[in-house]
């Protein structure tokens, strides 16, 4: 899955969080100075062609666009990409480092089992 830089992620959490909407209500979600039409315009063109947003024609020169992949997704092909790209696709590895670095204690691991076991 390609990665989002951090304006591009900007903009799919408000997709993900709206729903399908026209540029210029995209940019109505934006606290002041908001970005101009013409860049946010760009930068969808840009989400589109990476394959996270696609469009519908409302008429011949108006478009609303939405979320091709939900966030979920997004943040699992996320964690995909940086489990094998830092720990040599080693979700062990991945654990072993957060625990490591007192990220998560041995008890929010145990913790952590003993859930997935619950719903397994």
């Amino acid at each position: 899955m390609k990665q989002l830089t951090q304006k591009e992620e900007e903009i799919m959490e408000r997709y993900w969080q709206y729903g399908p909407m026209q540029i210029r209500e995209l940019q109505t979600h934006y606290d002041e100075p908001q970005p101009h039409v013409n860049t946010l315009s760009t930068m969808v063109k840009i989400l589109e062609d990476k394959g996270f947003l696609s469009h519908k024609a409302l008429t011949a020169r108006c478009f609303e666009y939405f979320a091709r992949i939900t966030r979920d997704d997004y943040r699992r092909g996320s964690l995909s990409a940086v489990v094998d790209k830092l720990f040599g696709h080693s979700y062990m590895s991945a654990v072993s480092a957060l625990v490591k670095s007192e990220k998560i204690s041995v008890e929010e691991l145990k913790d952590l089992i003993r859930e997935v076991e619950k719903s397994s």
